[in-house]
């Protein structure tokens, strides 16, 4: 799931909120606009509305504050494949197809502000580091949930299957962020229909 876009009347509201969702959110307003290492924990409390003393009393350093981030756009994507799941029970097909315009559905909120997963990887070159890790984890969990969608919906190779869906939701992401691709969401969701249709046929016809 692509995080939300900037709501009307953020300065407005962003006193309201408690003080820890402050700083997630102008912790992710700043790291999609400016990536996860350009940006000091001072301009966060700044645009937080608060003071750096403040903002470690709820994350002990930036790096857990940028794997909280990350912890919890990734729990939106698992919510929506629950969704996705409950939605269409037992019928695989329905599911990938659900989950290809989903990601369609969020490509223009990519197109402006970038994919959170892929600006965070590219600023996060240690494997070792607790947000990168959690990346690599979601993407894992994300692609067994497709495969086991891709074997409900009787493709004959299903890991195969659900791999080529990923390259296909991965580039449309990135399409759509560089703007190398038009109607990105609409010829991800035909070309996933078309893999699922091919997956399922026996070999050789």
């Amino acid at each position: 799931m692509t995080s939300s876009p900037p709501r009307p009347g953020r300065d407005s509201r962003v006193a309201r909120l408690p003080p820890r969702e402050r700083i997630l959110d102008a912790a992710e307003e700043l790291f999609l606009r400016e990536g996860v290492r350009a940006v000091g924990v001072q301009a966060i409390a700044e645009r937080a509305q608060t003071t750096k003393m403040a903002l470690y009393r709820h994350f002990a350093t930036k790096d857990a504050l940028i794997e909280e981030w990350l912890r919890i756009v990734a729990a939106g994507y698992a919510s929506a494949f629950d969704r996705i799941e409950s939605e269409h029970p037992g019928d695989g097909r329905a599911q990938v197809l659900g989950v290809a315009r989903f990601i369609a559905d969020g490509l223009p909120d990519i197109a402006r502000r970038g994919c959170p997963f892929v600006n965070s990887f590219a600023g996060l070159p240690d494997p070792g580091h607790p947000a990168r890790r959690l990346i690599v984890e979601h993407k894992a969990a994300q692609r067994r949930r497709l495969t086991a969608m891709c074997e409900l919906a009787g493709a004959e190779e299903p890991d195969d299957a659900s791999a080529e869906i990923t390259f296909l939701l991965e580039g449309a992401q990135i399409g759509a962020q560089n703007g190398s691709v038009d109607r990105a969401g609409e010829r991800l969701v035909g070309a996933v229909s078309a893999l699922l249709d091919r997956s399922a046929e026996p070999h050789g016809r």
